[in-house]
């Protein structure tokens, strides 16, 4: 396992942090195994329980996963006054404590990264110069792996809900103009609050995208939100990758499959550093559910909306709001008359 050289200091000028007891209770986490010919029905079914799984078999190799988090750990060590030329994210670049421009902060310092070569970035450019060429080397294969991987996922998911062509899914992640992002966080040890309480690292969220791809060291503190609204911890592993269903799959499959509410809470022990590749649309794709499986437009729960709309109302919303509200189809009332 790698670990932070010595602690890294967050800015001190945010003291609000939210704060929770622990989690201790924990779930059995379905994992699925990429190579298992039953792995598209497992997939399905993981989806609409949890929204939430664990791939093991997934063919990235480990020595890229512990490289890439090598490089990032070499940058959040760099003093805060060159991390900080990187910075704000807006949205990409260097962030510390605030998590978004609507007020929301948490105990993390985190690089968000373009992974469209074709969507220039000024702060992603920022960040590069400021590392080695090694870094950049890292980030470049891990996106591209880890969208082979998201692709992989969301064929096998078009395969177990009877979605045709296969890649009705994956095509949106492939296209050259697809809105995918890379977010490398950092999480460092933090003292216990009063009552055993501890800061919240991400407060809890939905990711908007298609599909999300998580991977940590083995530093615990990743939550999700069961069904039954109880939190649940989920056990680190740094050699898996822990898929999220985003609000937009939700949307495509008419709400079979439930964006997973999830967050994470500071160690009080040990820094945690973890790696997310978000598989977004193109800006322009439009996102509804998929005729294929919802023919008839009254049984859409949702509105057809575009990409960059929901991505720029996500953006004016705080981080824990329900952001598919805005889009959900309204139930047609019977209004009586008082005659």
């Amino acid at each position: 396992m790698v670990v932070l050289p010595q602690p890294v200091a967050l800015d001190n000028h945010i003291s609000l942090i939210p704060t929770y007891k622990p989690v201790f209770t924990s779930q059995p986490i379905p994992v699925v195994d990429l190579t298992d010919p039953q792995a598209k029905t497992l997939i399905v079914k993981a989806c609409e329980e949890f929204g939430f799984f664990k791939v093991v078999n997934h063919g990235v190799q480990p020595g890229l996963m512990t490289r890439l988090e090598q490089e990032a750990i070499g940058f959040f060590a760099l003093p805060q006054t060159l991390k900080s030329l990187a910075g704000p994210p807006e949205p990409y670049g260097y962030g510390s404590k605030r998590i978004g421009p609507n007020g929301d902060v948490g105990w993390i310092e985190y690089i968000l990264l373009n992974a469209n070569p074709q969507l220039s970035s000024h702060k992603t450019s920022t960040i590069f110069r400021q590392t080695p060429q090694n870094f950049r080397e890292a980030v470049e294969e891990y996106m591209h792996e880890l969208k082979e991987v998201s692709c992989k996922v969301l064929e096998m998911v078009a395969e177990g809900l009877g979605i045709e062509p296969r890649d009705t899914l994956s095509k949106m992640v492939r296209d050259e103009k697809s809105d995918s992002c890379l977010r490398l966080n950092h999480y460092p040890t933090a003292e216990e609050e009063a009552e055993n309480m501890v800061k919240v690292g991400f407060g809890e969220h939905t990711d908007p995208q298609i599909i999300s791809v998580l991977r940590s060291n083995d530093t615990a503190g990743l939550q999700i939100c069961l069904k039954d609204g109880s939190w649940v911890a989920v056990p680190p592993d740094h050699s898996s990758f822990f898929i999220n269903v985003g609000d937009a799959l939700q949307v495509m499959t008419n709400g079979r499959f439930k964006s997973v509410k999830h967050r994470v809470l500071a160690d009080t022990r040990r820094s945690r550093v973890s790696m997310i590749y978000f598989g977004g649309p193109p800006l322009s794709e439009k996102i509804a559910p998929l005729s294929c499986l919802v023919p008839k437009q009254e049984d859409w729960l949702y509105k057809e909306f575009t990409w960059s709309q929901y991505k720029s109302s996500a953006y004016k919303s705080k981080l824990g709001d329900y952001r598919l509200g805005l889009f959900e189809k309204q139930p047609l009332l019977t209004h009586m008359s008082n005659v």
